[in-house]
């Protein structure tokens, strides 16, 4: 790529990191496509910004299908391009923003994979279980952190950077911060408030050092956890539930959510618990109770 248009990248790139505020996942993506992007016009001929063309945009995303993305990855780029376009205009790069009639497919919405309560309720029986025959650190701090993915619906990244101040006990609650920098405070239950205990009380400090400084749950050199170990300890708790196959820590916060609408909570509660920007996003859990429902009608309704 030419070192106009990497120049012009790393500005972009410093934009949504300063102004946008977004997260480095979401970064990563937006600069991927857009590397893409880029690298497609000189391929055609186009070596400045200014010279951007719908055709040019819509033999990009023509190309990418070619290639065999999918529906759902070209509507993302789409959007990319779109923020990109947009910000170039204000940047007096273009004239016109380009970008503005681009057509692009609706991605597929795949709904969620979901546990049922009651094997929610046996993958955590089977940790605690597991727990008190080994009586290690480890062993306690794998049942807290599942607990508290599945009482609260956090992502990941939100459960390994919790700190020893996140956390509430009066309240019952744990401090996040989500996608985008933004603060939320989510509510735990009795079970996930227990197990964390333990593994303050009675696990943390044999496996903290130094390098632990303020982090609740760490590695095994003593280092705040990384998000590997996490989705490998989630892997192996979900692993207990028959005819379950491999169920990540996201399968936890779809469970979370999907759980808390089946129990009566109402669409802006959870999304307020998930962080989700946008309650469209909630609402894609709807269709998944309701799918949950239907379900059960057909196997247990002697007229379905």
């Amino acid at each position: 790529m030419s070192e106009s248009f990497e120049k012009l990248l790393a500005t972009f790139q410093r934009h949504l990191e300063v102004e946008r505020n977004l997260s480095v996942h979401t970064i990563r993506a937006y600069m991927g496509d857009l590397s893409s992007l880029l690298q497609h016009l000189e391929d055609l001929g186009v070596h400045e910004l200014a010279n951007l063309e719908l055709s040019h945009l819509r033999s990009w995303l023509a190309n990418q299908q070619i290639k065999g993305a999918s529906r759902t990855t070209i509507s993302r780029r789409a959007v990319s391009v779109r923020l990109f376009t947009k910000w170039a205009v204000t940047q007096n790069i273009l004239e016109k923003d380009v970008s503005v009639t681009l057509a692009t497919p609706k991605g597929h919405r795949t709904l969620p994979e979901v546990l049922g309560i009651a094997d929610a309720k046996t993958a955590m029986e089977s940790m605690a279980t597991r727990a008190s025959e080994e009586e290690t650190p480890v062993s306690l701090r794998d049942v807290a952190m599942v607990e508290i993915l599945y009482a609260s619906g956090a992502r990941v990244a939100e459960l390994c950077g919790l700190d020893l101040q996140d956390v509430d006990y009066n309240r019952q609650t744990i401090r996040v911060l989500g996608k985008g920098n933004k603060e939320r405070v989510i509510p735990i239950g009795n079970p996930a408030m227990r197990a964390l205990r333990k593994w303050l009380d009675h696990g943390r400090d044999q496996v903290a050092n130094a390098q632990s400084e303020k982090a609740i749950f760490l590695g095994s050199r003593g280092k705040r956890i990384d998000q590997r170990a996490v989705r490998t300890v989630v892997y192996e708790a979900l692993s207990a539930i028959e005819g379950i196959e491999r169920m990540g820590p996201h399968a936890l916060r779809h469970s979370a959510a999907t759980h808390l609408l089946e129990g009566g909570a109402d669409l802006r509660t959870v999304q307020e618990i998930l962080g989700h920007a946008s309650l469209a996003t909630t609402q894609i859990y709807t269709h998944v109770s309701t799918e949950r429902l239907q379900k059960a009608f057909k196997q247990a309704h002697p007229r379905a």
